[in-house]
């Protein structure tokens, strides 16, 4: 059982940055980063490798977020930049024994945080 703890979530203006969190009490092959808007499938928006030799961003992403990691904290983050009103989700992290984008094939899930960016 892999315990992850998202944070960092918060009220931005459009144009804003915030950086996500998600601390993990084991490692895992890949972490994910998700959001899910109301009314809306859960989305992949980027993922790691433990090594970080495999990056992967959504399209919608692409050029505005940064994913990280730092292995002696076993921590993720996502940078997110240029923030539009359309990023509104809560954020979730996930774990996952293989590189993967859709949501069914991780294992482990943190709790969420709300991003709300205000146009």
């Amino acid at each position: 059982q892999v315990q992850l703890v998202e944070s960092g979530g918060g009220l931005v203006p459009a144009g804003g940055s915030l950086r996500l969190s998600c601390a993990a009490s084991s490692s895992a092959f890949t972490t994910g980063w998700f959001r899910q808007a109301p009314g809306k499938e859960r989305m992949f928006v980027s993922a790691i490798t433990y090594s970080g030799g495999k990056i992967s961003y959504a399209d919608s992403v692409k050029g505005r977020f940064t994913i990280s990691r730092d292995n002696a904290k076993n921590t993720v983050y996502l940078q997110m930049n240029s923030l539009k009103p359309e990023d509104t989700a809560v954020y979730y992290c996930a774990t996952s024994n293989g590189w993967y984008s859709v949501p069914a094939r991780y294992d482990y899930w943190g709790q969420g945080t709300q991003v709300t960016v205000s146009s």
